[in-house]
């Protein structure tokens, strides 16, 4: 990866690996954490892509893993992490826009019921089973929740923070990953083009009134 992309992803990585450990591990919710790290990887992909999400992931995970008070084998979060940022990259739109919050929130849904599972699934092939002792169903279902819930107050916020180290002048003309975000919120830029174009049609419109005008005075002397 670029280095702009390096530094700023270990450093909000970083950040919500603090506050998942500080503060959401201890607010002793019912069922599961909310996964700040998840949403902090997903945003991240939705914006760089799926070899970035991969690698972003799978670092992420790989940090969660060797952070108290972990009690699981290392590099089992890392290898979830690593494919969830991978498959968020693959579903993020050619041109960088999502017209409404629908198709976020959907990934946002699939990604915490996919990272339970595939967290669950790792452990029982090393002999954990403590996903059974919990209750699976429970635990997909708050995750899911609770992951929902904070998602449009951090997936946004890391989105815009991602744009700004792309530095692609051809994609910043042409609107194509700057109107990411704005597409969560259901609020694209659709009407400030549109305002443009319309001015751009006035100014030509008066142009060729100017030049036809100019071109009557003459046949006129």
């Amino acid at each position: 990866m670029p280095l702009n992309r390096t530094l700023l992803s270990t450093v909000l990585v970083v950040v919500a690996l603090v506050i998942q450990v500080s503060v959401l591990a201890r607010l002793q919710l019912p069922g599961a954490v909310p996964d700040l790290l998840l949403l902090t990887v997903l945003g991240l992909a939705f914006v760089y892509g799926h070899v970035s999400g991969a690698l972003i992931g799978f670092g992420a995970g790989l940090l969660a893993d060797l952070a108290p008070p972990a009690d699981h084998a290392v590099g089992r979060y890392a290898l979830v992490l690593c494919v969830i940022g991978y498959l968020a990259g693959l579903v993020r739109p050619e041109n960088g826009q999502l017209k409404s919050a629908l198709a976020p929130m959907a990934v946002v849904v699939a990604a915490a019921l996919g990272t339970t599972l595939l967290y669950a699934g790792v452990g029982a092939l090393v002999g954990d089973t403590a996903a059974r002792h919990v209750g699976l169903g429970s635990l997909l279902f708050t995750a899911a929740v609770y992951d929902l819930l904070l998602a449009p107050f951090t997936v946004p916020l890391i989105m815009a923070l991602a744009r700004r180290t792309e530095n692609d002048p051809v994609s910043e003309a042409s609107g194509g990953s700057s109107d990411v975000a704005a597409g969560w919120l259901s609020s694209g830029t659709g009407l400030r083009i549109g305002n443009q174009r319309g001015g751009l049609r006035v100014k030509a419109a008066r142009s060729r009134a100017a030049r036809a005008g100019r071109i009557k005075g003459v046949k006129r002397l």
